[in-house]
């Protein structure tokens, strides 16, 4: 079998657990597997050099130049995990070879501290493989159309290891990390969370974009087109964790699998926008030319043709979204640009919802119980989502979890 690995920041945390995670390696490997191991930089790492980063830059937030240096900058954390691991391995008597994301040819967009993968060239990965020896990958970096380091950002270390598996044709790819796999909810939120053995490429791709932080969301979405397999385990002890896999006939019987809180999300209010066509359109699409994903999206119309619109950003993405809309300002026509951060936006996912009818007023009925006034909602065939105040968020979790019954 080949078997693509991937270890976290809390699994390679320290020497101690960097030689854990080789021991480990080495084990798969005596057992006859051909191994491609992807590694996060060490834990804290990656936002030590954002922050030596930032300190360095003086007005705002990076903007050209300046992201591809700090592209150059955070990489350089999953490098020095890769070499540690490489050199574990040899002092347990199995040969590895670090390859870097241009050596390996992670090819990708020119979209700094954001590049998506293009495509990907295993040749040198393969030949590394042949000999016998286990390819080590720093995970979250590649290389750009101009041979400039790129990462694709946080959590992409995921990405990587899906996208090699896919490249490589491997038989699984594993993920570890510092839980036991995908739980009804944040076990340290909701303690009577339990761990889901199997869970659906869809139901997985709905609970990653909705704050559940087991796996990145474009890792799932890679897996689930390529129809790579996901083993998601303890990097700590050996036991199953949760298989993420197609869809099976007997998950339509759980009406609600997960639910999920994302406390990343910022609102931002368009006041007094005049009600004309393409207006909406002319806010939006500088947005996404930035690089900026809107998520929930309210709009208010008043009885003097003007409107409200809200919508709701990641926290990430706020500075650059207000620069934006406040340069686009006077000709919207709008008078007044405002933000807030005191939101939160929690989820109920499952495939049993396409065939089960009330989830949604369930869900309503709950959160109304326990005082819980409701911004906005979104819904898809297999969630609902409503935009809540933050202070509420773990208590909505706590709420919702019991009220559908999924405590273990």
């Amino acid at each position: 079998m080949l078997i693509v690995q991937k270890y976290g920041g809390t699994s390679v945390g320290n020497l101690e657990r960097i030689q854990n995670v080789a021991r480990r390696v080495a084990e798969t490997r005596r057992q006859g597997h051909d191994v491609v191991v992807v590694v996060s930089a060490i834990g804290g790492e990656t936002d030590r050099l954002l922050k030596l980063g930032a300190d360095m830059i003086q007005h705002g937030s990076p903007r050209g130049s300046q992201q591809r240096e700090m592209d150059v900058l955070v990489s350089t954390g999953e490098q020095v995990s890769a070499a540690l691991l490489s050199m574990a391995l040899h002092d347990l008597g199995v040969e590895a070879c670090s390859l870097m994301g241009h050596q390996v040819r992670i090819v990708t967009d020119a979209a700094h501290t954001k590049a998506r993968i293009a495509s990907i060239d295993a040749t040198k990965l393969r030949a590394v493989l042949d000999s016998g020896k286990v390819a080590v990958v720093p995970g979250f970096q590649g290389v750009g159309p101009s041979g400039d380091i790129t990462t694709l950002g946080r959590g992409g270390s995921d990405t990587t290891a899906v996208a090699l598996a896919a490249a490589t044709q491997a038989d699984v790819c594993e993920i570890y990390t510092d839980v036991d796999g995908v739980f009804t909810a944040d076990p340290n939120v909701v303690k009577t969370a339990r761990k889901i053995d199997r869970i659906s490429f869809e139901e997985m791709l709905e609970l990653a974009s909705l704050g559940a932080k087991v796996l990145q969301i474009r890792s799932v979405e890679l897996a689930m087109k390529n129809r790579v397999p996901l083993h998601v385990r303890s990097s700590f002890h050996s036991g199953e964790g949760t298989w993420v896999t197609d869809e099976e006939k007997n998950m339509e019987s759980v009406v609600v699998t997960g639910v999920a809180a994302d406390r990343n999300e910022v609102k931002v209010t368009v006041r007094s926008l005049p009600d004309n066509p393409g207006m909406v359109a002319k806010l939006f699409e500088p947005l996404a030319e930035a690089n900026v994903s809107v998520d929930m999206i309210i709009q208010n119309v008043a009885e003097d043709r003007t409107t409200d619109l809200t919508f709701t950003v990641n926290a990430t993405d706020l500075d650059r979204t207000v620069e934006i809309v406040e340069g686009l300002k006077a000709d919207l026509g709008a008078t007044e640009i405002l933000s807030d951060d005191r939101v939160a936006k929690v989820s109920v996912v499952g495939l049993g919802m396409r065939t089960h009818a009330g989830v949604a007023s369930k869900v309503f009925r709950i959160l109304a119980n326990e005082g819980v006034n409701i911004a906005a909602i979104s819904t898809s065939e297999i969630k609902v989502s409503v935009l809540i105040h933050s202070k509420y968020s773990e208590l909505a979790l706590r709420a919702l979890h019991e009220g559908f019954g999924l405590a273990g």
